[in-house]
């Protein structure tokens, strides 16, 4: 039988949810400058964001979506919700898109796809809507 085991340390795991919490942050950045600074932080170059209305791939489409998410939820920002969970290069988490009253506009569940090196984002597949 093969060893399945993936055992992630202390350190990855408070690596990983930087990583998340600053896409999350980029993704309603509304300084533009400032949100390609994130993204370059935590997206491998060729990464690739993909939400249900639309995708992008490479640091400037996916800096580029949060104009999108500003037009239609100004003044918005992105929280986790959860821990993050991951395994094999893969990770999970909980959000909500909160307005600066503190009301929940969006809510839902990303699954991220980590470089091979663990460091950055290659892939988030967003979906919305709380799960039952």
């Amino acid at each position: 039988m093969s060893d399945m085991s993936n055992d992630i340390n202390t350190d990855d795991i408070t690596h990983i949810t930087h990583v998340i919490d600053t896409h999350l942050a980029a993704y309603c950045e509304p300084d533009a400058t400032r949100r390609a600074e994130l993204v370059a932080d935590v997206w491998s170059p060729d990464g690739i964001l993909v939400d249900p209305p639309f995708e992008g791939t490479g640091h400037d489409a996916i800096a580029g979506l949060t104009d999108t998410v500003l037009s239609h939820f100004p003044g918005h920002t992105f929280r986790r919700t959860t821990a993050v969970d991951t395994h094999h290069g893969v990770a999970r988490y909980g959000w909500e898109l909160v307005g600066a009253d503190g009301a929940v506009a969006v809510q839902g569940l990303d699954v991220a796809d980590l470089t091979t090196d663990g460091h950055r984002l290659a892939r988030v597949v967003g979906f919305f809507g709380a799960l039952a």
